[in-house]
Order: C-alpha cells, then sequence, then structure tokens
C-alpha cells in the first residue's frame, strides 16, 4: 500500500489547522470592540464613571461578548477637545463629558451651559427627556454624527465658594470668581454681579491662596475631593448651572453594532443614566455633610433675583442662536 507523500501529509494537516482555525477568527470577528474616553478618574466620585460601570454591566447582560467595552478615563486617549474631533471622525468610538465641550462643534449646546435655565435636577432630567433633549440630540447627529446615548447628571449643582463670607448674592459684586473657562459659564457669573476669572482647574488651589480670585463656582464633591475648603470656607447656595453629563457614541461605531444589538444596546444606556442619576444626587448629599464637618459655612440665596438678571443672557444667546429658541421654551415649560 502506498504510503502519502510527506507534502502531502503536511498539506492536509495545514488544511485541518485551517478548518480549525476559522471558527475562532470569525468568532473574534463577531465582537465589537468599543472604546469610550473619559477626562475623570475612573472612582465613585466621578460622574462618569458612575455611568460608565453600570452600562458596562447591563451591555454585558444583554449581549455576551458580542460587543466590548474598553474604558479609558483621566484624558488617556488625549484632551477632551481632540478627543471630540476623534468621535466625529469615528476613530474613537464613544466619549463621555459634560456637554459644554459639544459646543466647539455644535454652538447651540452651549444653551445647557446658561445660568439658572433649570431650578433643579429633576428639571434637568424631565426638560432632557422630552423634547429639548431631542432637539439637542438631532442637532449632534446631524452635524457632528454622534449618537446621544442620554443626558446624565453632574454630581450636584454649581455653587459660589468664597474666602470671605457673605450673606447675600448681592456682596457678589466685584468678587473674583473663578470660572470654567466656556463662554456661557463666564457670561452667568458676570449677570450674577461676579467678576469672572477663567482659570485651569489644576491652577484654582493657587490661586486662591494667593488671592488671584476670591473664590470659586463649583459642585460640592469636587469642593471635597479637590480640597477646595481648607482656602475657600464659605459656600453660597447660587445652584446656578445644572450642567448635564453626556455619554456619545459616533454614528460609524454605531453602525458597526449589529441590528439586533442596537436596541439592548441603547437600552442598557437608558438604564444607565437613570441609575446615574439617583447616585449623582446621594453623592451630592453626602459631600455637603463632609464639608459642613469640616467647617464650611452654608448660606441661602435669592435665587429668584439671580435669575432675573441672568435670563438676559438667555434672550441674547436665542438671538444669536435661533435654533436655541424652542429650545429654551420647551425648558421652560417643563418647570415644576
Amino acid at each position: 500500500m502506498n504510503q502519502p507523500s510527506r507534502r502531502l501529509v503536511l498539506g492536509r494537516a495545514c488544511a485541518a489547522a485551517a478548518a480549525l482555525a476559522v471558527p475562532a477568527f470569525a468568532r473574534a470577528q463577531s465582537t465589537v470592540q468599543l472604546r469610550m474616553s473619559s477626562s475623570l478618574t475612573a472612582d465613585s466620585n466621578s460622574s462618569h464613571f458612575l455611568w460608565y460601570q453600570r452600562f458596562a454591566q447591563n451591555l454585558k447582560a444583554a449581549t455576551g461578548d458580542k460587543v466590548a467595552l474598553t474604558y479609558f478615563p483621566n484624558n488617556q486617549l488625549g484632551k477632551e477637545s481632540d478627543i471630540v474631533q476623534q468621535v466625529r471622525l469615528g476613530a474613537i468610538d464613544m466619549m463621555i463629558s459634560g456637554t459644554s465641550i459639544w459646543a466647539t462643534a455644535v454652538p447651540e449646546i452651549g444653551v445647557l451651559d446658561m445660568g439658572y435655565l433649570f431650578q433643579n435636577a429633576d428639571h434637568v432630567g424631565k426638560s432632557l427627556d422630552g423634547p429639548a433633549g431631542a432637539a439637542l440630540s438631532k442637532l449632534l447627529m446631524d452635524r457632528a454624527s454622534v449618537n446621544v446615548l442620554g443626558y446624565a447628571y453632574s454630581l450636584g449643582a454649581r455653587n459660589v465658594y468664597t474666602k470671605a463670607p457673605m450673606k447675600s448674592a448681592t456682596e457678589l459684586r466685584g468678587v473674583k470668581i473663578r470660572v470654567l473657562p466656556v463662554p456661557n459659564f463666564v457670561a452667568t457669573l458676570k449677570y450674577m454681579g461676579a467678576v469672572a476669572t477663567p482659570i485651569p482647574f489644576g491652577e484654582i488651589y493657587t490661586a486662591l491662596q494667593t488671592g488671584v480670585v476670591d473664590g470659586l463656582e463649583q459642585d460640592a464633591p469636587t469642593v471635597l475631593s479637590g480640597k477646595f475648603y481648607e482656602v475657600a470656607k464659605h459656600c453660597m447656595l447660587t445652584e446656578h448651572i445644572f450642567n448635564p453629563v453626556m455619554p456619545v457614541i459616533s454614528k460609524r461605531a454605531f453602525d458597526r453594532i449589529p441590528a439586533a444589538l442596537q436596541k439592548p444596546f441603547l437600552e442598557a444606556a437608558r438604564d444607565a443614566t437613570q441609575f446615574q442619576r439617583a447616585q449623582a444626587a446621594s453623592t451630592e448629599a453626602k459631600a455637603f455633610e463632609q464639608l459642613k464637618a469640616l467647617g464650611v459655612t452654608v448660606t441661602t440665596v435669592d435665587r429668584a433675583a439671580l435669575t432675573r438678571d441672568v435670563s438676559k443672557l438667555w434672550t441674547e444667546f436665542a438671538t444669536q442662536y435661533p435654533a436655541t429658541r424652542p429650545i429654551i421654551d420647551a425648558i421652560g415649560s417643563a418647570k415644576g
């Protein structure tokens, strides 16, 4: 009986190996790999991470290994301004950030940075789960090719913290307050009477120490984690801005997800948004308890008077960007 040649044996072995390799390769190809960027740390005091954790759990339960998500906190993939462009192009799949950074691509998104547009966190959710949020999401899809996965919360409202005690908002006049370097944040503090002073986040503590600024505006958990209470021990509950947190996925990345998995993907995101909102409220409350225990005084102020002053900004912005007028009206209709 003729023995098969060495060449024939090798050929058969290669063919068998290739046949076995195909299913493994196919399995690898069937997994959609997604990368998500965040500028914040990966811990329980991060509004971004609270959303991501819940979303990742939901996604695993809904899709198994068919959609794999890798999280890159702390600007590991680059600065937010650069990531915005990468997500628009589809080079990076997903991003979670405050809405402000997207105003660089779609200026109308800056409507959410205006002071006293929202009464409280519940008003944010009610508004952005309705027509106002739908209109903004459409603008982002049409102009930036991104799919908004929800409007989550920052970890509480932004309030004013100062080195010297203040009994009323009228005492803000002429006081230098560090503000996020975003146009409508700056405009809001100016209408509140303060001298709005944009300073990078990493320089806040030193600026307070050296008198470059007299105070800052920030949410309570950030004041706690940044130890700003050591030099600014007086809080006025101005609650001037409730800036949302917004997870997005590029259209290009979303289209890579199999059609049968797109609905479970979106449902996982909706649940993560609702979960994160509840966590945000309790995180703010705990932060205030800790700040008070550390000697921070908290004073309430007349928000109605501040609202009347800052609402002039709404008119200015709507005149400059007419597409925001119905959005502002829809937010107003969602009050109370």
